[in-house]
């Protein structure tokens, strides 16, 4: 699947938003990626799994023996990728801050994991699930997500494998441009 092919489902689930957000990272910006939209047609959904476990290459696709997301925003997509790379797919959760996994879930001591994201912006939230993944015996060996949106600056501490790769403009709160301070900001993500 090309950038373009990618961005176009993006599109058709009107999930590429323009306005003002506040991301995750507390930076501002006058684009946002609804990752839950363009995920909730299980097809579409599907699609993009197939498409980003094609892009990882064959020596780590084949040594990856669970998928692990963390929760909300990467549990669909951890899921599909689990079953495009018909492996178990976990998810962490952070019920009082930390990642842990819950609901019975495990990993194997040494077990090689896949940490599959929708959306890596700065990289902490991968960092932090990768943390809990280590504390519970797991070995990140990559990291799969459906958009880099970085501009590649993301240091993973692993192979970091995103579909696509977009570099909109970010802002800190205090150097808003105009056009963007005079739109009221929404925080539309899974973080209070």
């Amino acid at each position: 699947m090309t950038e373009s092919e990618v961005l176009a489902e993006f599109r058709a689930a009107e999930a590429l938003l323009q306005g003002h957000f506040v991301l995750s990272s507390g930076k501002h910006s006058a684009n946002y990626l609804q990752c839950a939209r363009v995920l909730m047609n299980p097809a579409r959904a599907s699609r993009l799994a197939i498409a980003l476990a094609q892009n990882l290459p064959r020596d780590i696709r084949s040594a990856i023996e669970v998928v692990v997301s963390p929760a909300m925003g990467g549990i669909i997509i951890g899921h599909e990728m689990g079953r495009a790379l018909d492996l178990d797919a976990l998810f962490l959760e952070r019920p009082h801050g930390t990642f842990i996994l819950r609901r019975g879930f495990a990993i194997k001591p040494g077990q090689k994991v896949l940490m599959v994201e929708d959306v890596v912006t700065t990289g902490l939230s991968s960092r932090q699930a990768m943390e809990a993944v280590r504390e519970a015996g797991g070995e990140v060996i990559a990291e799969a997500a459906l958009v880099d949106r970085s501009a590649g600056e993301a240091d993973l501490g692993v192979p970091f494998f995103p579909l696509v790769s977009l570099n909109f403009p970010v802002y800190e709160a205090d150097a808003l441009p105009p056009e963007l301070a005079a739109i009221p900001a929404v925080k539309p993500g899974s973080r209070a």
